[in-house]
């Protein structure tokens, strides 16, 4: 009988690179611009991270993003139902696989119906597009609340504070690309 893969949470890959690359809390929160007690909460599983912030870290560690928001399975639906379980309301998926050292990240997003990332606020250097493939979903840059349906789609600056929610009756889809310089 084959041995099962052990899955690794995202919280423990990230502590690892970090004591591996000998990179302090101090200096990832000054990197980051996140608080050392957050990182810890993240580094312990007690926080989920949003998409934008694992960028923000997997940047800082100089490590693929793809290695902390994969699973060590291989098949994109098993890779996509585990993290779900970890993020609550939200499912990603990796589009751009080894996209290591290139600023341009793509992501299948899904998103429950009625449901937000709930207690943290994105943003992130650089810009952001969103393209809504099923559902509707508010996305509200700064004070300015987007609402998009099924074909829509909104470009803007991903270094304001952002948000995400599906508000709509059904699961919600959208294809997120985000360019960090």
């Amino acid at each position: 009988m084959a041995k099962k893969k052990e899955i690794i949470p995202i919280g423990k890959r990230i502590r690892r690179a970090r004591l591996k690359k000998k990179i302090s809390l101090d200096d990832m929160a000054n990197e980051t611009g996140l608080a050392k007690e957050f990182i810890k909460k993240i580094e312990g599983g007690d926080q989920r991270p949003s998409v934008g912030i694992l960028l923000q870290i997997s940047r800082t560690l100089h490590i693929d993003s793809s290695f902390l928001l994969k699973e060590q399975d291989d098949t994109i639906e098993k890779r996509s139902k585990a993290y779900t379980k970890r993020t609550d309301n939200y499912a990603y998926t990796p589009l751009t696989p080894n996209a290591e050292n290139k600023h341009l990240k793509a992501f299948k997003i899904i998103v429950e119906a009625g449901k937000e990332h709930g207690g943290v606020g994105f943003q992130h250097e650089g810009e952001e597009f969103a393209f809504v493939l099923k559902g509707n979903v508010e996305i509200q840059v700064g004070e300015n609340v987007n609402k998009l349906k099924k074909g829509d789609s909104l470009h803007f600056n991903s270094g304001i504070k952002h948000d995400l929610r599906n508000s709509g009756k059904t699961d919600a889809e959208l294809i997120v690309v985000v360019y960090a310089p």
